[in-house]
């Protein structure tokens, strides 16, 4: 792996450094509900701080459709940064504008700023690439080198990802270079036992995944949305579950391939049945060929694995050496139907080697269920870029900063 770390830009004592944080965390009436990509962006802003660099980072926040909307507003995630580092964090409330020119200009050295959110600006995402380096061109004038480390956005060719790297001297931080250690031992002669566990809704989110892995892993748990297009695929009526009908025949083909190449997939045994989606619904525990079976019949809703499954799923876990996970194995926001994902969380602390959770749902899941990130080996701070990684694609936002 070659990347251009911190090392690379040298002394940056006195030096502007722009920092590409991944800051986009879940925000509720103005209060963050998960600070997890916030800590985790401090081991590299301390390390600049601490060199005395004065600081300016930049983020996005959300979806906004390329103009400012208050509902994204940074300022929450601003105050939050100030008391994780323990110290003032200057925030201004535009990205290039006066607001932002003024607090760069203010920074003395160790001092801190982080400017508005990127995506208030229609530059940052677009397709046009002329729009796009101007942008850059504008967030460049404030630094002297720029950091990239907001490892859930490098799968993108936006402009503080991508066209920012080219402006300025440029490396990755350290959580970047924390993120691709961890990929790198999922790919490169893992420790076995190996299993990867996918949940989540789609198995069409997932396939370049499988794709990639299935040569590489001994074991495959299937669970979530997606175990009904595989149930499907099996001949198995699911009821009302969620289905990707146009999946089939390439679920089809994984079941065969793994078979061809001894990977064993294991599918849910048992499944939790609702006869609405909803906490307050009626359920039910079935065997996984009989969904049908239960009282809702064909109207009734897979929404969890059942606790048969989570126990399989949690001791084939606990026994390997090497385990990533990436998709909750139920509707975990419902407490009636969190069980499965919990027992799976419950088992990855417990692995005797690598345990990683790979971001997204699957890192909100645990923390929502009351786990601690130290209680696992890795919480991968990007969910689609470790998806992208894991399935072999080239991501920009590494490429940039000489990574092959």
């Amino acid at each position: 792996m070659t990347l251009r770390t911190l090392d690379s830009l040298g002394s940056l004592a006195g030096k502007r450094v722009i920092v590409r944080c991944d800051l986009n965390v879940p925000v509720k009436d103005g209060v963050i509900t998960d600070d997890g990509r916030v800590r985790a962006s401090l081991p590299t802003l301390n390390a600049l701080l601490n060199q005395g660099a004065r600081v300016v980072v930049v983020s996005h926040l959300g979806r906004p459709d390329g103009s400012p909307d208050t509902k994204y507003a940074l300022e929450p995630v601003a105050q939050r940064l100030s008391e994780l580092l323990g110290k003032p964090v200057v925030f201004a409330h535009d990205t290039v504008g006066q607001a932002a020119q003024d607090a760069v200009a203010g920074l003395e050295n160790g001092d801190i700023a982080l400017l508005e959110n990127l995506r208030f600006n229609a530059g940052e995402t677009s397709k046009d690439e002329a729009a796009r380096r101007a942008f850059a061109e504008q967030l460049a004038a404030f630094g002297d080198a720029f950091v990239s480390d907001g490892f859930g956005v490098v799968h993108r060719k936006q402009a503080s990802v991508y066209d920012l790297a080219e402006l300025l001297p440029s490396a990755a931080g350290l959580l970047i270079q924390t993120e691709l250690e961890v990929l790198d031992k999922l790919t490169e002669n893992p420790e076995r036992p190996y299993t990867v566990v996918l949940g989540g809704s789609k198995v069409s989110d997932k396939l370049g995944v499988i794709g990639h892995l299935l040569p590489r892993v001994n074991t495959l748990l299937i669970g979530g949305g997606m175990l009904f297009t595989f149930l499907k695929a099996q001949g198995h009526e699911v009821g009302s579950s969620l289905l990707e009908e146009d999946q089939l025949d390439t679920v089809r083909g994984y079941l065969a391939k793994a078979e061809e190449l001894g990977v064993t997939i294991v599918l849910p045994t048992d499944v939790v049945v609702a006869s609405k989606f909803g906490a307050d619904a009626e359920m039910a525990t079935t065997a996984a060929d009989a969904i049908e079976d239960t009282p809702f019949g064909a109207s009734g809703l897979g929404l969890d694995i059942g606790p048969e499954t989570a126990a399989a799923f949690a001791q084939i876990i606990a026994a390997s050496k090497t385990v990533f996970w990436n998709g909750p194995m139920g509707v975990f926001e419902l407490a009636p139907f969190a069980a499965g994902t919990k027992a799976v969380a419950e088992a990855l602390t417990k692995v005797d080697g690598l345990g990683v959770v790979g971001g997204g749902d699957s890192a909100a899941a645990v923390r929502a269920l009351g786990f601690t990130d130290d209680q696992f080996g890795h919480i991968s701070t990007g969910g689609g870029a470790s998806l992208e990684f894991l399935e072999g694609k080239r991501l920009p936002g590494l490429e940039v900063l000489g990574w092959s």
